[in-house]
């Protein structure tokens, strides 16, 4: 099951050095111009997150995935006052609850999971198969270069080779933020705010 996955997501061709040929995005996009195509995309990362709550919402009981995670944080809470204070009598009476604990946090991890089996396969053919054709490959442009992940695998936006190899990167100017980028910050900044006004967020706060 494991390599039918990792061969499909191989199969995409995502703008990651060594994943693919092609780039995402389109030299004729429906939507054209950058003012557009930023606003467009951030209505469309948040018509997904509310439909991903929306799934969530329905599939996950809210009440009982916030029980479960105070019960497993108020163990290790009170797990690690025992370390630190190096009571080892608490330790091992803390410890004997790790198994039980395990159950719990299993029970957490499917029920955040759940909702995936109706969101995963919707989002990655909107993603794939949609957006590439509704903009260009870059839409909007970054004051600052935001290549920021470890060993410069994801390109958030365009450098300085990128644009000298404008044939194969689609990069007219440095630091253009490729849609994907756009679409990625839009995403987890929206997110945040539609699971609390939902009330689909796993924040006990």
């Amino acid at each position: 099951m494991e390599a039918i996955i990792l061969g499909f997501l191989n199969s995409i061709y995502l703008q990651i050095p060594g994943m693919g040929q092609s780039q995402l995005g389109s030299a004729n996009p429906w939507v054209k111009g950058l003012i557009p195509s930023a606003f467009g995309i951030i209505g469309i990362a948040i018509m997904l997150n509310l439909f991903n709550a929306a799934i969530r919402k329905k599939m996950v009981d809210q009440d009982k995935l916030k029980r479960l995670m105070k019960e497993t944080r108020s163990w290790q809470k009170d797990r690690m006052a025992a370390f630190r204070a190096k009571d080892q009598e608490k330790i091992d009476q803390i410890n004997k609850k790790s198994a039980y604990m395990n159950k719990l946090n299993m029970e957490i991890m499917q029920l955040n999971m759940r909702p995936m089996a109706f969101t995963f396969i919707p989002f990655l053919l909107i993603f794939y198969f949609l957006l590439p054709h509704m903009f260009s490959y870059t839409v909007v442009e970054s004051p600052i270069p935001l290549n920021v992940f470890p060993g410069n695998f994801f390109h958030l936006t365009c450098s300085a080779d990128d644009v000298k190899n404008e044939a194969k990167s689609h990069c007219a100017h440095q630091n253009d933020m490729y849609f994907w980028g756009w679409y990625f910050l839009s995403s987890i900044s929206m997110s945040g705010i539609i699971m609390r006004v939902t009330k689909t967020t796993s924040n006990l706060d």
